[in-house]
């Protein structure tokens, strides 16, 4: 009896980049394995020297590899891959310079760019050329607060081809939260966007400059891009020089097509991501040039099929770790797609429609966007084409398995359904798909190559089938290269390493299940524990937005009483209010699919749930709110104005 969702069939296996690398590893290292996925990914784990160089062969990086592949140390964070490398990122993912399209940019207007390789990499050129003539070198961060732009890649490719440090943040972080990242930094020049547009609104970025460089008095230069199919916003003077992108782009240099690589360690400084900073300020993650290379071009082409002249969308903004990751897919020859605004803007299918108008090969989202789209009954496969389409990503918070049927029942039936799972911490994935397992309801199917990933109770010991604790028993590559200003390694050891001796602990609640894949339950910090026993927020978000009559929902485990108690939030939906009667179905729906334990003591009605500028909720700051407790960063939040309507409800205190 068939009990998967999906499998791809023998033919188009044969062909996939995954066959491929187990036929060149085959034939290399004589592995046999017999297309087994459990068996390579052993392999990849118990030799990760002769593994992540077989990375770099196959996915033809260009550099030096160096003799020595692994530098180990006692220490899990200290081990060095590839300590005698030489390469830059800039120059892999610059790997094609014709007139096929690089990047295509829609905006939720409509407004449309298309950038050629060969334009992008003339564009990279000026810009880089004009960063080295205004003192740019090698370890300097250059900042950017930008929209979602073909103007955004460009400046990151531009800064990385010097070696110097990239770090950007969008527009939908407000002035305070820009500069909370930025001024830890210190950044020497700042791109910044005139304006973005949301939700059909015209946001204006440059009336925030004043107040960033009064903050951030590192800034020596500023760069302003024009938001795309529109004129320049207006800007008062600056006391700093300014610049137009078009005035650099349209220089007349002689060495205009020329771009310097400047050749990096393995190791050094590529891009500085931050953490959320719900819990206070943002941590600033610096992440090494080869491991974030090396990795991508592992979880892009290896694991998730993308190949020359593939087109590859997801929906991100240059302030989430996934934009980072969309542009690797540039170093497999492969087309990226950017969209900048509201992803339902005056449609549902806004998304598709791109996907369909352009082709795509690998469409990536948010969980929260297919549980939106089955909220509203969308059915996309009667409206759009996607013959093109193999491949759909999920990350940002557990696909429910409602989600995974939506997708095969309403928007393909012949799709590899990649439900991932990492983080900003590595800038990639723990967990992924493959093509060579199937697709499971509810489960991602595997660990990543060379990822020795497990689950570990609180003693630390490995368990299957039972919930318990992310972990990574060996270093990668991907791992950041420090916290910045972190003296001592004292925050990044606090991060990732206080719970189990040398062990990377990721701070996600799962489980691996009988089938080998991966659960994911929530973050472990929001796990509720009635009664001293652990409990996902995943499981009754599954059950509870299957109701039509709710939106969507946030759930808390509130002290009480020397016990924690569940409280579960919802917003309804128009037209309908929280009944007696839609309070004992709730109980009931979420005792007989979850469990008794998992029955909240209250449902409360609100207006809106508070959720990072990512989408994802924040159910830590719900507790914070309804205990009276200090909430660290307001600023992390895109509607931090929604916590005040946990104040004072009487039901809390009942």
């Amino acid at each position: 009896m068939k009990t998967y969702l999906w499998k791809i069939n023998e033919e188009k296996l044969n062909k996939t980049n995954l066959a491929l690398y187990s036929n060149f590893i085959n034939k290399k290292y004589k592995i046999e394995h017999d297309n087994d996925f459990n068996k390579i990914w052993k392999w990849s784990v118990d030799n990760p020297k002769v593994f992540w160089k077989s990375i770099w062969d196959f996915t033809k990086v260009k550099g030096i590899p160096g003799k020595i592949l692994l530098q180990e140390s006692d220490v899990f964070f200290k081990n060095k891959f590839f300590p005698e490398a030489r390469l830059n990122y800039a120059e892999n993912i610059l790997k094609k310079n014709n007139m096929e399209k690089a990047i295509i940019f829609k905006s939720e207007n409509g407004y449309k760019k298309y950038l050629s390789w060969s334009k992008l990499n003339s564009n990279v050129a000026e810009i880089s050329n004009w960063l080295k003539s205004n003192g740019i070198q090698k370890g300097d961060r250059v900042a950017a607060y930008m929209p979602n732009i073909p103007e955004t890649v460009t400046a990151y490719i531009s800064t990385t081809a010097l070696g110097a440090i990239w770090s950007s943040c969008s527009p939908d972080f407000g002035t305070s939260g820009v500069i909370d990242r930025f001024s830890q930094i210190s950044p020497k020049i700042l791109f910044i966007g005139d304006k973005y547009f949301y939700n059909g609104k015209k946001i204006n970025i440059l009336e925030r400059l004043p107040m960033i460089l009064k903050s951030i008095p590192s800034i020596k230069k500023i760069v302003v891009i024009p938001y795309p199919g529109t004129e320049v916003e207006k800007i008062r003077n600056t006391k700093i020089k300014m610049y137009y992108w078009s005035s650099i782009v349209n220089l007349k240099n002689k060495n205009k097509n020329k771009i310097e690589y400047a050749m990096s360690n393995f190791n050094d400084p590529l891009a500085i991501l931050y953490s959320s900073g719900t819990t206070g300020k943002p941590k600033c993650i610096c992440h090494g040039t080869g491991g974030v290379l090396l990795q991508h071009n592992k979880e892009l082409q290896i694991h998730s099929d993308v190949k020359d002249n593939d087109r590859i969308f997801y929906f991100t903004t240059c302030g989430w770790m996934m934009w980072n990751w969309l542009v690797g897919s540039l170093a497999a020859g492969a087309t990226i797609l950017l969209f900048d605004g509201f992803p339902m803007y005056k449609k549902d299918d806004l998304l598709f429609e791109f996907a369909s108008e352009e082709e795509v090969s690998l469409f990536g989202i948010s969980a929260k966007y297919i549980d939106a789209l089955n909220n509203k009954r969308v059915v996309i496969k009667k409206k759009h084409n996607l013959s093109k389409l193999r491949t759909i990503c999920s990350t940002g918070s557990p696909l429910s398995k409602d989600g995974f049927e939506y997708i095969y029942k309403n928007i393909k039936k012949d799709v590899h359904l990649s439900s991932i799972s990492g983080g900003t911490d590595i800038v990639s994935c723990f967990v992924l798909g493959n093509l060579f397992q199937p697709v499971y309801k509810g489960e991602i199917q595997n660990k990543g190559l060379g990822m020795d990933v497990d689950i570990f109770n609180e003693k630390g010991s490995s368990v299957k089938d039972i919930k318990g604790e992310l972990v990574c028993k060996k270093p990668f590559p991907s791992m950041p290269v420090k916290f910045w200003n972190d003296e001592e390694d004292k925050k990044y050891k606090e991060a990732y390493f206080e719970k189990y001796k040398n062990i990377w602990h990721h701070g996600d609640f799962a489980k691996i299940t009988d089938k080998g894949g991966f659960i994911i339950f929530g973050r472990s910090d929001t796990t509720l524990n009635p009664g001293g026993v652990r409990l996902g927020t995943a499981e009754i978000y599954s059950v509870v937005e299957k109701f039509e009559e709710i939106q969507e929902s946030i759930v808390v485990g509130q002290s009480w009483k020397n016990d924690i108690r569940v409280v579960l939030f919802i917003v309804l939906n128009k037209g309908y209010n929280l009944t007696n009667e839609l309070k004992v179905q709730i109980e009931k729906a979420i005792k007989t699919n979850a469990s008794p334990r998992h029955v909240p003591s209250k449902i409360i009605s609100i207006l809106e749930t508070p959720k990072t500028k990512n989408g994802k909720l924040v159910e830590l700051a719900v507790k914070q709110s309804i205990e009276g407790s200090e909430i660290k960063n307001l600023e992390a939040l895109a509607n931090p104005d929604s916590l005040k309507q946990f104040k004072n409800i009487k039901e809390l205190y009942e």
